[in-house]
């Protein structure tokens, strides 16, 4: 693979919401986790955890507690009932059709300890930017398989109702959610702002 290669490999990657019912191999899972291990992370502590769901009964436990929250929130918004209904059902809707769901947790165990709050803030930063780190990878490696997926960051506002429903550790801090499947459909990439809007050169900028 050259490197033009592989930046249409990089660029190619898509957030996919609908996915066909094929199941995906545990082996095929395995191998997109492993290759999210190797992104780098803070201390190389590898504070990131991996929650697996695969099971429609899980998935539907999950996704009944997760839309609890959420519907409590949308009331507490005064969205009119319709509109609330609309939301919960579609968040409901894409857990359960996602063949594999992967619950992206932080697990601060194995961090440093700090006695001060400055210190503590910049360590959590630290984890879950490597916890970030390994959830990039793991969205390429699914892209590398053929895998459609979409990275979703509704666990932050549910993060009790998504400890409970999957019964996990303490420690695990819900961050993020990925959905995977083989993909319906394959969409046209969305506009990107320019290099020259989202960077700032120290030197000479090159003609971007």
């Amino acid at each position: 693979m050259t490197a033009t290669d592989f930046h249409t490999f990089l660029r190619t990657r898509r957030s996919i919401r609908r996915f066909k019912a094929d199941l995906i191999p545990d082996s095929v899972i395995e191998d997109i986790l492993t290759t999210a291990t190797f992104a780098p992370s803070a201390h190389h502590r590898q504070p990131w955890r991996f929650a697996v769901i695969t099971e429609s009964s899980t998935k539907a436990k999950l996704a009944n507690a997760m839309s609890r929250k959420f519907q409590k929130e949308l009331e507490n918004d005064n969205l009119a009932p319709e509109e609330i209904s609309r939301r919960v059902m579609r968040s409901k809707d894409r857990i359960l059709s996602a063949p594999v769901v992967i619950i992206l947790c932080v697990d601060m165990s194995e961090m440093d300890k700090y006695p001060d709050r400055h210190r503590k803030k910049a360590e959590f930063i630290m984890a879950t930017q490597s916890a970030a780190n390994a959830g990039v990878q793991l969205l390429l490696a699914a892209h590398a398989e053929g895998l459609g997926s979409v990275w979703v960051c509704s666990p932050l506002f549910a993060q009790d109702a998504v400890q409970k429903a999957l019964s996990l550790p303490e420690t695990w801090e819900p961050q993020a959610m990925y959905l995977l499947g083989y993909p319906t459909e394959i969409p046209q990439a969305r506009e990107r702002k320019s290099i020259k809007e989202v960077s700032k050169w120290s030197q000479t900028s090159p003609d971007v």
